[in-house]
């Protein structure tokens, strides 16, 4: 006779003695695709870490693997297929460019701009080009990755162009004749620089997002939301650091004159015979250079400052 219990000690078809597990149903997780590769792909695991959602198994390098929330699990995938994967059902959530979403057409609610990988998706010519406008390229070649877009900005535009598909150094293009512009991400516009191309127009601008499955939202709606809130928490303490100081009663103006806070300084008695107070608060982390010395001046001593991780509000 069989036993119901989880952790009941059975055979193994190795002959070992092991403990059986049960697994849950795939109804009750919450499955997050995320990047598997690409510049986006490590700041992401770097995000999901924090958040409290550890892969203890991300070494093994599975398509999929666990968390230590035994309801979510994380799907590892190429970021271009992400929204597919979502809009399916095949993922409940996801993690990818905005400029993917769209470009798959994917039918999906985007949650949460995660503010990493922000770029634009630019329209440029070779430096020599006659070329200044987008309709100076009627009828003309235009080489990208991004066709789905492409094609939607020049018909808004109402000039008609070849979309000439490539799949990846789109930027060489023009100098090989290949095309007289191309539509591709720039950052920082070094690449496109070096390749003496000049922007004449910008096409879309993209950055990460949370996306979600629109059916998975209403029935996988309070998970969904706790792992929002947490990537969420994770985003506000960006940049954000917390200040700890003691205070003597006299110059606590002085000191709350000059610190500034998310909703004002905490403060808090001291069991001290100097009739000091506590104060606490979030502040800024490139304010804290001169404000450390502001507030010596004020009165504040045992000032501690802390990196912060997580902040809900």
């Amino acid at each position: 006779m069989s036993s119901r219990r989880s952790d009941k000690k059975t055979e193994t078809a190795a002959g070992k003695v092991g403990k059986t597990t049960t697994a849950l149903p795939f109804s009750d997780i919450v499955r997050l695709a995320i990047p598997n590769k690409g510049r986006i792909s490590g700041p992401v695991m770097d995000l999901i870490e924090k958040s409290g959602l550890h892969l203890p198994e991300a070494g093994e390098r599975r398509l999929i693997t666990k968390t230590l929330d035994p309801h979510v699990e994380i799907l590892f995938a190429r970021p271009v297929d992400i929204p597919e994967y979502v809009a399916t059902g095949a993922a409940d959530l996801g993690i990818t460019g905005h400029d993917m979403v769209i470009e798959r057409e994917a039918d999906v609610a985007e949650l949460l701009d995660l503010g990493i990988g922000k770029a634009r998706l630019v329209l440029a010519v070779h430096e020599d080009s006659a070329v200044s406008s987008v309709k100076e390229l009627a009828g003309k070649k235009v080489a990208t990755e991004f066709a789905v877009i492409t094609r939607a900005f020049f018909a808004r535009h109402n000039v008609p162009v070849e979309v000439v598909l490539v799949g990846g150094a789109c930027e060489a293009a023009p100098h090989l004749g290949i095309a007289d512009a191309i539509v591709d991400l720039s950052s920082s516009g070094t690449t496109l620089r070096t390749n003496r191309l000049r922007v004449i127009g910008e096409v879309l601008a993209t950055s990460t997002q949370l996306i979600a499955n629109r059916p998975a939202l209403e029935t996988k709606k309070e998970k969904i939301g706790e792992i929002r809130l947490a990537l969420e928490s994770v985003l506000r303490a960006r940049g954000q650091c917390y200040l700890m100081m003691n205070v003597k009663r006299t110059s606590l103006d002085a000191v709350r004159n000059v610190l500034p806070g998310l909703s004002g300084p905490t403060i808090m008695d001291v069991a001290s015979s100097e009739d000091l107070v506590a104060v606490h608060a979030v502040v800024s982390e490139e304010r804290v250079y001169s404000l450390i010395n502001a507030l010596k001046r004020a009165g504040a001593k045992d000032i501690l400052v802390m990196a912060i991780q997580r902040m809900v509000r």
